[in-house]
């Protein structure tokens, strides 16, 4: 399988992270995408390659042209006004009840406007870090539109919690929903995105919940105990002509791959029968028994049983690295994933 990967994601290093009410260092860090990256090799999945350039067209096909002005612009404003040393980090946001509808002019206004959780932090390298985990993403996509069966988009930044114009859960640019849309501009009708991260990936769900093309199942912590918490829930199913083409399965603390996998399987079989011609894999492996920000009970075996059922949807498929925090491990369980693919894909 074709591994495309950029060392422009070492731009994007926070050096902070507001978690249990307290700065502490990230748990998405480069070094993450290091331990990816040397599995990859150590298990001769493939070649790797360096990103094309596709441009902002693809990415303006999701994203809110406001808010990509914002990402690209907002280090540079905030870095004039005195007093501000640190990272762009929002400590306030439109709420409910009050006015919620201007943007304001100062720079800390605007990270809270945009942004949708305070853990995400912007310096200065995290627009390039951002824009080019994008193209990999979408030089995965051409690989696979060109005739390949898969190939995996060593994105980072993850992307599955950004929305048309907000940004949060490490997210900032939603590189499977750009990738999802690049298929339909490529004259695909109907593509899926399965996303097996821990966390659910609202930022996806709301870009095409009201769109009959792109079908959306997650497997993913219970909104009640697991961030992002304000979408997820099993009711939501799509609205207009987007009714029927959503599946959530939120899972409680504690559960084991049985009952993970017992609703991986049901979302895969709606994902056959709505009849997709591609397929996108938001492949977060934060779901690992020992991952430090998640409580689902998966060990590293598991992967490849996983990897195997997506290749037997029979697929082009292109997976798009987002979550894993067990640093350690996190290398041998996407790997897993790709190689339990691979041994199963015809």
């Amino acid at each position: 399988m074709l591994t495309v990967h950029s060392e422009d994601h070492q731009q994007h290093d926070s050096k902070y992270e507001l978690y249990g009410g307290i700065m502490v260092p990230p748990h998405e860090m480069p070094r993450r995408v290091d331990m990816v990256l040397n599995r990859v090799k150590s298990e001769n999945l493939g070649d790797i390659v360096g990103p094309d350039d596709f441009g902002m067209g693809p990415i303006e096909r999701i994203h809110d042209a406001a808010f990509l002005t914002f990402l690209q612009t907002v280090w540079d404003e905030w870095r004039t006004i005195e007093g501000y040393e640190g990272e762009v980090i929002p400590t306030i946001w439109p709420s409910r009840r009050l006015n919620a509808t201007r943007m304001p002019d100062f720079p800390e206004g605007k990270a809270g406007y945009y942004a949708l959780s305070a853990e995400t932090s912007i310096n200065a390298g995290t627009w390039k870090a951002a824009y080019t985990s994008a193209q990999v993403a979408l030089t995965a996509q051409k690989a696979v539109a060109d005739g390949a069966r898969a190939a995996f988009g060593l994105c980072r930044p993850p992307g599955h919690h950004a929305a048309a114009d907000m940004y949060g859960g490490y997210c900032f640019l939603n590189n499977a929903a750009i990738t999802a849309q690049a298929f339909i501009d490529q004259g695909a009708s109907k593509v899926a995105v399965l996303d097996p991260d821990f966390h659910h990936g609202n930022g996806t769900q709301s870009i095409f919940y009201e769109r009959g093309d792109v079908f959306f199942a997650s497997v993913h912590g219970d909104p009640n105990d697991a961030f992002p918490h304000f979408l997820g829930w099993a009711d939501e199913t799509g609205v207009g002509e987007g009714a029927g083409c959503n599946a959530n399965y939120p899972l409680p603390p504690g559960a084991g791959f049985e009952e993970w996998f017992a609703a991986f399987e049901d979302g895969c079989r709606k994902i056959t029968e709505f009849g997709a011609e591609a397929l996108v894999v938001s492949l977060g492996v934060d779901t690992y028994k020992d991952d430090p920000i998640s409580f689902f009970k998966l060990d590293s075996p598991d992967y490849v049983t996983y990897g195997k059922r997506i290749a037997e949807m029979g697929l082009p498929t292109v997976f798009v690295m987002e979550g894993g925090y067990a640093v350690e491990e996190i290398g041998v369980n996407a790997v897993n994933v790709l190689s339990g693919f691979d041994a199963a894909a015809v």
